[in-house]
């Protein structure tokens, strides 16, 4: 019997999405093969939860925890952090020089992939198109006109390193656009301006299954608000379709990209990439490598498609993780 650490929470805004991740982790492991632990990973304390909430401190010189006077050590850890420590490289860098295997991918493919910036600068010369795009780390001189005339209107204002939508804003006027900024900087130091994608937007799950990189069902987004913000993602407003409804020579050229992108990076665990496709072309936003793992998040979704169980998926990602 493997025990699982099952690490939750963060130090971001997603933390509240990330419990509800773990938890779903939890309650569908293969419990006869492991033993699962809940570990929730705050900046003010990290504590092993028990089914009745009772809390015991981790100890982080060895990640570890003693209960009842018992010492218990993990097999592996199972990353449902979305956000920092969890998808910024943090805890994958520490996993690492404590020699702890753990489920997502290491320290500096999550590092890279969580700056939009960064991400998309890498994979540009393999020829993945993005959108055309603007960055200002927090106290640059902010030229408006300079900006919009390179990016139009309407324009998008996100942090640069952010998840679940928060501090995102859809730009229609100039007026709107220093608002949409301080938005923007209450998530983070640095933030990205993009142009307006005009197209169908579509969500790609790559996982590594079985030893083989498998591209899923590909979801298409259709949503009720302006974009696939937070309400669209978690309140229901939006239709999330899978299969998406496109061409199956359009399914082919996304899933080539998105594959293509997970093995530039050497990319191992979960990912989860967004495009817009405009004029038959697919334009790569952004990749998630702790996308979420609730019943209703996109990869469960995929993986129902492909015929993958939540505990498959979950067991899957174990077993890797070990071999």
């Amino acid at each position: 019997m493997k025990n699982i650490a099952i690490i939750m929470g963060g130090y971001s805004s997603e933390y509240k999405i990330s419990l509800t991740s773990g938890n779903v982790v939890y309650q569908n492991l293969d419990s006869s093969k492991y033993k699962g632990y809940r570990i929730h990973i705050f900046k003010e304390k990290w504590v092993y939860v028990d089914d009745n909430d009772n809390e015991f401190p981790i100890d982080k010189n060895d990640f570890s925890v003693t209960v009842n006077g018992n010492k218990i050590i993990f097999d592996t850890a199972f990353n449902a952090i979305h956000g920092t420590p969890g998808e910024d490289g943090l805890m994958q860098a520490y996993f690492e020089l404590l020699g702890i295997r753990q489920t997502s991918c290491d320290y500096y493919q999550a590092a890279l992939t969580f700056n939009k910036r960064d991400l998309l600068s890498v994979l540009k010369p393999y020829g993945i198109k993005t959108a055309t795009s603007f960055y200002l780390n927090q106290g640059d001189e902010i030229r408006q006109d300079e900006i919009l005339s390179k990016v139009g209107l309407p324009c998008f204002v996100k942090p640069n390193k952010s998840g679940s939508s928060f501090g995102i804003s859809k730009v229609k006027t100039k007026e709107e656009f220093l608002p949409a900024i301080e938005v923007a900087y209450k998530e983070d130091n640095e933030i990205i301006i993009e142009s307006f994608l005009d197209g169908t937007e579509v969500s790609v799950g790559v996982i590594n299954y079985k030893g083989k990189v498998i591209v899923l069902p590909i979801t298409e987004i259709v949503s009720e608000n302006d974009f696939f913000d937070y309400e669209a993602k978690y309140l229901g407003k939006s239709q999330e379709i899978t299969p998406a409804r496109i061409s199956d020579e359009m399914t082919q050229k996304v899933s080539e990209i998105a594959k293509k992108a997970y093995e530039v990076l050497k990319m191992s665990g979960f990912s989860r990439s967004e495009f817009i496709i405009v004029n038959d072309e697919p334009h790569m936003l952004e990749m998630n490598t702790i996308p979420g793992l609730t019943t209703e998040s996109l990869i469960p979704q995929q993986a129902r498609e492909a015929g993958i169980s939540l505990t498959d998926l979950f067991t899957n990602a174990i077993e890797l993780s070990l071999s």
